[in-house]
């Protein structure tokens, strides 16, 4: 029973961390090809676009106190010059790049 359990916790465990590296994959696919020419593909803000727009590190603790929701809003409503992306993205994928500008940090 011990064998079966522990069996059974480890397939759990791989198909977590496959599902999870699915999510910051997408999400990152999204990002370099959406956020990347002005964030950079670091995110932090270092392209000459960045730099012209005085864009913050999104791996600053700044920058990732921020909740999911705020974070989620920002990238579907804009903010300042940064373009809305509500109807360019899905919520989903607005959700996969969340969460891949969660591993900037």
């Amino acid at each position: 029973m011990k064998t079966v359990m522990k069996f059974v916790l480890t397939i759990v465990a791989v198909a977590l961390a496959f599902s999870t590296w699915s999510f910051a994959q997408e999400g990152a696919d999204l990002f370099k090809s959406k956020c990347a020419a002005c964030h950079g593909a670091d995110g932090k803000g270092a392209t000459a676009m960045g730099k012209a727009l005085k864009l913050r590190d999104l791996s600053s603790a700044d920058v990732q106190k921020q909740s999911d929701a705020e974070l989620t809003t920002i990238i579907t409503s804009g903010k300042g010059k940064m373009p809305s992306y509500e109807g360019k993205l899905t919520k989903d994928q607005i959700g996969d790049v969340v969460k891949y500008i969660r591993t900037l940090k």
